[in-house]
């Protein structure tokens, strides 16, 4: 019986750790491993984009995806001239094997597409029961800093007006059926986060946590003084006690995440146009000229920076 009050402090000494946010890894994917981890969905685009996603054996035989070391590359067709009755210009959507419930994400990533027309995302969802399995978009919006993270969801999932967090929420309401689809929004406050400026920067890193109480999203530029060393390392566990106040936070508040976010996929995926980024404010807000199809249609050459490259994508368990 004395061993009792010692085996009780033990226990409760773990578990301040294991609600503080240590997580050990679970999946790496790094150069060819994407290959093996990923699948290529050679779908109709969900989002109605200018684009024909291909399968993987045509990916590379059209060098749109290749490992290169521990580099891994993902991109749209840069030399075709399309015809305005044919299918979309060729690019790659990739859906991770597994699916992830509580888990941190980290996105190790030097460039994201960029340039008129491209709307690259990175982004988690389960794609057999959408909205009703949730989905949290990491990096997604049209060549413009700054980034926008949020969350779609079936009905009754709202997020506090007041957050700890350093971006700037711009829709409170995560329902798909409001707002067209907008989700709950946060931007993020730096214009390095995303784009042209991002690329220039180097990159950096995206990492997202969920678990039941709330989703949070970080972003560093890769030479910030303050990326954790853990994350940075890729080491075994990281501890997103120490990771500092998100960028975006989403906290189940007045969401119950539990019952709106199921067991969820990783997708990366490059579309061009589509229901946002297809919209001629949206197009034309951002600097590029005339009709978005138009444009991606007779502009191969402007597609040579639309290409993702990653070092690494991490899960943590």
């Amino acid at each position: 019986m004395r061993f009792a009050p010692l085996a009780i402090l033990t226990a409760c000494s773990l578990l301040p750790t294991a609600f503080a946010g240590t997580y050990s890894i679970s999946d790496t994917y790094i150069g060819s491993s994407f290959l093996s981890g990923f699948v290529h969905e050679a779908i109709a685009d969900p989002t109605h984009g200018r684009v024909n996603y291909v399968d993987q054996a045509t990916a590379v035989a059209q060098n749109l995806t290749y490992a290169h070391g521990n580099t891994f590359i993902i991109r749209a067709d840069h030399t075709t001239t399309l015809s305005a009755s044919g299918p979309g210009r060729n690019s790659v959507r990739i859906r991770s094997q597994k699916t992830y419930t509580t888990h941190v994400a980290v996105f190790d990533i030097v460039h994201m597409p960029q340039g008129c027309s491209t709307w690259p995302a990175a982004w988690e969802t389960d794609g057999s029961n959408w909205p009703n399995g949730g989905e949290v978009d990491i990096v997604s919006v049209n060549d413009q800093s700054p980034n926008l993270m949020s969350l779609h969801t079936s009905a009754n999932c709202n997020m506090p007006a007041s957050r700890t967090m350093t971006g700037t929420a711009t829709v409170n309401n995560c329902d798909v059926n409001t707002d067209g689809n907008s989700g709950c929004g946060v931007q993020a406050p730096t214009t390095n986060s995303y784009g042209p400026s991002f690329n220039s920067n180097g990159g950096g890193f995206y990492a997202m946590e969920r678990t039941n109480s709330f989703i949070k999203v970080w972003f560093w530029p890769r030479n910030a003084g303050n990326v954790p060393s853990d994350l940075k390392s890729g080491a075994a566990s990281v501890n997103t006690a120490n990771w500092g106040t998100p960028t975006a936070n989403f906290p189940n508040t007045s969401c119950d995440i539990a019952s709106h976010f199921d067991a969820n996929n990783i997708i990366i995926n490059l579309t061009l146009c589509g229901d946002w980024a297809g919209q001629a404010s949206v197009f034309n807000g951002a600097g590029c000229a005339g009709s978005c199809v138009d444009f991606v249609n007779n502009n191969p050459s402007s597609f040579t920076n639309a290409y993702w490259q990653f070092n690494a994508v991490r899960v943590y368990q």
